[in-house]
């Protein structure tokens, strides 16, 4: 460990990049995307860093690393205060590898560079102090600033229906964070009532919530708190918002808004819906773990029926956030690994498949499957990075989607079998309508008007997509690198629940060692063996 701020650089970097771009002439567009470039490597240098020195082990509940904490509101009981644990670590890993990606994929915005590099360093930011903040109040400041960047960005920089797709993204998050912020509020002043001490402080909320709280009361909030979380999945059915922001986004905001932001949700589920509020969540399981399945099938299928390639993905994210639901609320080991596991496999597919998508775009200015056709026998590089990341996407074994999937599969399998073997057939919608839409767009003769007119990709283009296929290859074939960290933190939230539950995650059957051999197979409950 180290005395040097390393949260905090982490959130001040992209920050202060933001206010250097901003201070910088508007006409001098090769020195803001360069500026935008070195601020967005430095910050993800620093959570290299974080990551090398991160320490994986057995934890307790609330057990954060690297923890700041300064007096920011002392008489309203708000702090400045930071920590990590193994699940925000990879989403601040997630965030600081997509953004300078995503302004690599951005050289043909030439309208406004400047504003458009400072809110994106600006939204980098807020999403990394999303996933380091451990006072409610300060991490309800980060959730709810980020609207603000992507808001403009969609609305300025995007295309089609832009203005419409930016405000019905910002009213339908801010209705929900009505909800999350009440949920706060009234959970801080119970707190009061009970202690006579006003605090914000997640790990002491989690720690007196479970006990002191009714049940009743537990999941009002526990509903209050979801409901926020869940739109920003999103949950069907309050999905919609999504294709529309996602069709109308330029590249880069998609690959975030994907990559990243979808994330808040779910994360939020793991921090503080379940952790605060154990017995409810055990209780909304069932529903939830429903409206996950739900989501997992219609994503796929009205995906497969959209005309527009971005469409595909961007419902395609409406499944796999399903699946991340999904093993977060089968609430085992497995289940929650999975859901965790899925949310960083789904940031690096997606996001290199939207950023796939916005180079047919560059070159036809459209994204109708209608338009494209044997693309591969003129563009043979791009036709294969498409094979790979459809692969990917899909959960093709080798893989990090197959290793998401498969651990959130069998985590709800060992708890609620109907709704694992129900979504089981979401994994087989994926092939489907990627498979298809991939035929369509790359396959066949391509059209009379694109021969000579459509170049295979670029340097600058290869360097933007490949580090996110290569990751998702690398954490297929070796997914300790992310379980060994994630799974102490994981452990410690199923004990949590079940200690303040009637839930019990069930045994599991470990084979023996030796073939063969006389011993009996023993059965391993949550953290002991047993003969």
């Amino acid at each position: 460990m180290t005395d040097f701020p390393i949260l905090s650089a982490l959130i001040g970097v992209p920050a202060a990049g933001a206010v250097v771009v901003a201070l910088l002439p508007r006409r001098r567009t090769d020195a803001v995307r360069l500026v935008g470039l070195l601020f967005t490597f430095a910050t993800a240098g620093l959570a290299g860093w974080l990551m090398w020195h991160f320490v994986a082990g057995p934890i307790e509940i609330n057990h954060y690393q690297f923890v700041e904490e300064h007096a920011w509101f002392g008489d309203l009981g708000v702090r400045y205060l930071l920590g990590v644990d193994g699940i925000s670590l990879f989403m601040v890993l997630l965030t600081a590898l997509l953004f300078p990606l995503s302004l690599l994929v951005s050289t043909t915005i030439d309208v406004n560079v400047k504003g458009f590099t400072a809110w994106m360093l600006l939204l980098e930011a807020a999403l990394i102090g999303v996933f380091l903040a451990l006072d409610l109040i300060l991490f309800f400041f980060f959730f709810e600033l980020v609207l603000a960047p992507m808001f403009v960005l969609i609305g300025q920089w995007g295309h089609g229906r832009r203005v419409y797709s930016a405000l019905k993204f910002f009213v339908f998050t801010m209705a929900g964070s009505a909800f999350l912020f009440a949920g706060i509020l009234t959970v801080a002043f119970l707190h009061q009532g009970d202690t006579g001490v006003l605090t914000f402080d997640v790990r002491t909320i989690t720690s007196w919530a479970p006990a002191a709280l009714s049940v009743g009361t537990a999941r009002w909030l526990f509903v209050a708190f979801t409901v926020g979380f869940a739109v920003k999945v999103p949950l069907f059915p309050i999905h919609t918002w999504l294709p529309d922001a996602h069709t109308d986004a330029p590249t880069a905001g998609s690959v975030i808004l994907a990559g990243v932001l979808l994330k808040m949700g779910t994360y939020g589920f793991l921090r503080f819906s379940i952790a605060i509020f154990p017995e409810a969540a055990v209780w909304a399981a069932p529903a939830l773990l429903a409206i996950a399945v739900v989501g997992i099938l219609y994503g796929a299928v009205v995906a497969a029926m959209q005309p527009d390639l971005k469409r595909v993905v961007a419902y395609s994210s409406v499944a796999h956030l399903g699946f991340a639901t999904l093993g977060i609320f089968a609430l085992t080991t497995e289940g929650l690994e999975g859901g965790v596991f899925t949310m960083i496999s789904h940031g690096l597919t997606t996001g290199a498949l939207f950023i796939l998508v916005g180079y047919l775009f560059d070159r036809r200015h459209t994204h109708l499957i209608s338009e494209f056709g044997g693309l591969w026998r003129i563009a043979p590089v791009l036709g294969g990075l498409w094979v790979v990341a459809v692969f990917a996407s899909i959960g093709l074994p080798g893989f990090s989607g197959f290793i998401g999937e498969f651990l959130a599969l069998i985590g709800t399998f060992t708890v609620h079998r109907p709704f694992a073997a129900a979504a089981t057939f979401g994994t087989i919608f994926a092939a489907l309508y990627l498979l298809w839409a991939f035929q369509r767009t790359f396959t066949g003769m391509p059209r009379s008007e694109l021969r000579g007119h459509f170049p295979d990709v670029s340097v600058r283009e290869l360097v933007a997509v490949v580090p996110l296929l290569a990751l998702s290859l690398f954490l297929g074939v070796y997914p300790r690198l992310v379980l060994d960290r994630v799974e102490p933190a994981v452990k410690a939230l199923v004990d949590h629940v079940e200690r303040h539950s009637d839930f019990r995650e069930p045994e599991r059957r470990v084979v023996p060692a030796v073939t063969g051999s006389d011993r009996p197979a023993e059965t391993s409950g949550h953290g002991e063996d047993k003969p």
